[in-house]
């Protein structure tokens, strides 16, 4: 369920902290309560226990998202017990709606073994700051036109069921930019994985029976990633041979560290991935060096790497043949 692209992101910041000795942001506040941390498996080499730590912190914030996304609309019922419960209720007191509480859709993410198996492992409850965000969340609702449609509407729909935990979602939350800055805040990964967990979100929320939290990753895009990692680390000798001639009057020493990840890793991909089309692995380095390095990296990258592309198809040395140990 991780994009290839995601997995690009993860493994150029893996390279880039074995590189320079630099610790990759992590997320504290988040994982100082997490009951289940992740197990690497004895034989991973350092770098692939980093990898799949980056990997874990992306499932975390999908697992918070999620379990956020549930208390608001559970939060209807306290909201209801605290009005009912004041020394002298109004009529409006005693009347909250708790329809949503009841939400189909969202008691299909309750029951989940997905939903219950991340909770238990991450812990998201436990961050102190979440209570407060979720009932300003739930007012927001509250005060919303389409949260009145959907407690005026008789019975429950299945769309209608869908429509207001999607509102909720993309209006009241991601749109919100208090909210998103307090999520930054305790994910330092959320600019990475933001617009995939995203998009992920809305794929869960047709069919959240079928998520599983093993499955978020899934075994071939973590071989692959640590393929792509080992390649790039185990080879670099080889893939600096095809970069620094490219390089004329650039000294691969000054060049910025990260734009020579990126050539490293395209390179990579072109000699030792048979089933990446140079151009798919081109454009997609192209993103991320307009994305993480400076203004200029996007054409220089693509310049190195279409330069290098060409050499080797016409060598006959674009074997594409899959990188092995």
């Amino acid at each position: 369920m991780i994009s290839r692209r995601n997995i690009r992101v993860k493994v150029m910041q893996c390279l880039y902290a074995l590189r320079t000795g630099n610790e990759l942001p992590f997320p504290s506040k988040v994982f100082q309560n997490s009951k289940k941390p992740v197990t690497p498996a004895a034989s991973e080499s350092t770098a692939e226990k980093l990898l799949r730590r980056q990997f874990d912190y992306s499932i975390s914030l999908f697992i918070y998202q999620v379990w956020f996304l549930t208390e608001v609309a559970r939060y209807a019922e306290t909201d209801a017990r605290n009005r009912a419960a004041k020394h002298l209720p109004t009529a409006e007191d005693l009347s909250v709606p708790v329809k949503i509480a009841g939400n189909e859709l969202l008691w299909r993410i309750l029951e989940s073994s997905f939903y219950k198996d991340g909770v238990e492992q991450y812990q998201p409850s436990m961050i102190e700051e979440s209570q407060e965000w979720i009932k300003k969340t739930y007012n927001l609702l509250t005060q919303s036109t389409p949260y009145a449609v959907y407690n005026s509407a008789e019975g429950r729909e299945k769309k209608s069921e869908k429509e207001i935990l999607e509102f909720i979602y993309n209006d009241l939350m991601l749109a919100n930019e208090d909210w998103v800055s307090f999520i930054e805040e305790l994910y330092t990964n959320w600019d990475d994985d933001a617009e995939m967990l995203q998009l992920l979100m809305l794929h869960y929320l047709q069919k959240p029976g079928v998520f599983q939290l093993k499955e978020m990753i899934g075994q071939e895009k973590f071989v692959f990633a640590c393929q792509l990692l080992d390649a790039a680390e185990k080879k670099k000798t080889v893939l600096d041979e095809w970069i620094t001639p490219k390089l004329r009057n650039w000294d691969a020493d000054r060049l910025a560290q990260l734009d020579m990840i990126l050539l490293e890793l395209g390179v990579a991909e072109f000699l030792f991935f048979e089933t990446i089309p140079p151009k798919v692995t081109i454009n997609e380095y192209i993103d991320l060096a307009k994305a993480y390095s400076t203004n200029q990296s996007g054409q220089f990258v693509n310049g190195i790497l279409d330069n290098i592309r060409k050499e080797l198809e016409a060598a006959g040395k674009m074997e594409k043949v899959a990188f092995k140990k």
